[in-house]
Formats: C-alpha cells, sequence, structure tokens
C-alpha cells in the first residue's frame, strides 16, 4: 500500500494564470447558491454546475470592487436610489467593475 504526500501549495501567479479564464465575480461567494469563493455556481435542485455565475454574484461582485459613478458610492456600499437602498448595482458599476478587471 502506498502513502501519498500531499501536493505542493501552488504558488499565487500560477493560481491568478488559471483563474483568468473565469469570470472575475467568482472571486466573491455567490449570495444565491452559497457557492464558495472561486467555485463555480450551481442549481441545487439539480446539482447541476452552470457556466456563468448567479446574477446575484455579479452584482455582488461590483459592489465590492467598483466605485459607482451614477449614485456615488464607494466599494462595498450598496447602490441607493433617492435614499433608498437597491437591491442590485446600477449598470454604470457593473461596467466600472468590468474595466477594472480587464
Amino acid at each position: 500500500m502506498s502513502t501519498r504526500r500531499p501536493a505542493a501549495p501552488m504558488p499565487e501567479q500560477i493560481r491568478h494564470i488559471l483563474r483568468a479564464q473565469q469570470h472575475p465575480a467568482r472571486a466573491v461567494p455567490c449570495p444565491h447558491c452559497g457557492a464558495a469563493a472561486h467555485r463555480p455556481c450551481i442549481v441545487r435542485s439539480r446539482n447541476r454546475v452552470l457556466a456563468q455565475p448567479h446574477p446575484q454574484r455579479t452584482s455582488a461582485w461590483a459592489q465590492t470592487v467598483a466605485c459607482c459613478p451614477q449614485c456615488q458610492v464607494t466599494p462595498t456600499v450598496p447602490c441607493h436610489e433617492n435614499g433608498r437602498s437597491r437591491d442590485t448595482v446600477h449598470t454604470r458599476r457593473y461596467q466600472e467593475a468590468e474595466a477594472t478587471a480587464a
């Protein structure tokens, strides 16, 4: 019987290159399905892996990394409209997040 040694930890530079092909929203946990950071979103009822992240995860990612030019809030602060907090972020914040990820 052979005993297998654990693999060496992967250097962060290599890990970043391998993850570059994934959607950048996978860097945050999914509030919809509960998928951990850097893991794909799933449909729990069918135990199926999704190719794209849930919209809630994309919204959480954009809120984490980008300022909103429309309502002038900093990263991690939710977007608001007329003093009321929104469930999703503004479209312009998505564009800012994608520009910073590129």
